[in-house]
């Protein structure tokens, strides 16, 4: 912890937005390194990540949330509570936007709405992302309509796949920050382990490959993870779906399927971990998973 420098700021600022903004694509490029799954897909990120950026003058510690989103089943009531929690004990909020889309979907308004409406509300900075897809002359506009969201709070606009503006984004976050201690040594960069950011590279590759075929009914759960000294690290995964038809896509003709999953999702975690890794994968059915509390708590998804 540095105690000394009394002027030293740090601070947890939620995450916040709808699936696929770039909640996860902002925290990488921060954070300089893979730590959140990214995929084209939404609700990549199911589970509460934090993402530590240490600065020589502050550390900001960035919860990452499961987009809120109308839910269909007991794991999207579980994925929304996650993002409401969130919000408590936070000392900044960012609401990121997708500023390419016009006007601001509603799902942008309900979780304005839902920062509005608490109690405490926490200051917000509405984060317009998608820089590089908006018109230059259309940018005013998008910036007005999404300010609507919240009259009073911050907008920065920004690209979290280039990177544009994201200086600028830090600078206003320290403006809301307290001077406080560093809580995580200097070299930590998250607040999970290796396996969960692993298991979570493994469910994007799936989303990745599969496409629309099986949306998402894919849980993963690490059955194995050993180190084998100077060859790297050994993995073993299933992957969970909810029918019998979804096993045969996942597999694929041949295991085909599963063997692009597989080398996708090995390149992520050698990346990520920075070492050797062999990954067996196997597929299993787990009926109706999403709508089944025992199953929710298997896989992580603890309230």
């Amino acid at each position: 912890m540095n105690t000394e420098n009394s002027q030293h700021q740090s601070g947890f600022i939620a995450v916040m937005g709808r699936p696929n903004v770039g909640k996860s694509t902002l925290l990488n490029h921060l954070l300089g390194q893979k730590v959140a799954a990214v995929s084209p897909k939404p609700q990549t990120t199911r589970l509460q990540q934090f993402g530590i950026l240490t600065l020589p003058e502050a550390q900001l510690v960035f919860v990452d949330t499961p987009g809120l989103h109308f839910p269909h089943h007991k794991l999207g009531e579980f994925m929304n509570l996650a993002a409401q929690q969130a919000l408590e004990d936070t000392d900044l909020a960012l609401l990121l936007v997708d500023g390419s889309v016009s006007p601001p979907d509603r799902e942008d308004s309900l979780l304005g709405e839902e920062l509005a409406d608490l109690d405490s509300p926490p200051p917000v900075i509405i984060v317009l992302n998608k820089l590089d897809k908006i018109d230059p002359e259309e940018l005013p506009h998008r910036k007005a309509e999404y300010q609507e969201l919240l009259p009073s709070a911050d907008l920065v606009p920004i690209s979290a796949a280039r990177g544009d503006n994201l200086r600028v984004l830090v600078d206003t976050i320290l403006e809301y920050l307290p001077e406080g201690p560093r809580y995580y040594e200097e070299d930590q960069i998250t607040d999970l382990y290796e396996r969960d950011i692993a298991s979570d590279l493994i469910r994007a590759a799936a989303l990745n490959m599969l496409r629309d075929e099986v949306p998402h009914s894919i849980a993963v759960r690490i059955d194995e993870y050993k180190e084998r000294g100077d060859e790297g690290a050994y993995i073993a995964a299933t992957l969970f779906v909810e029918r019998t038809s979804q096993k045969a896509i996942v597999i694929g003709k041949g295991g085909k399927m599963i063997k692009r999953i597989g080398s996708a999702a090995r390149k992520e975690i050698e990346e990520m971990s920075g070492r050797d890794v062999y990954l067996d994968l196997r597929v299993k059915v787990r009926k109706n998973w999403r709508n089944d509390p025992n199953s929710l708590r298997l896989f992580g998804f603890k309230q």
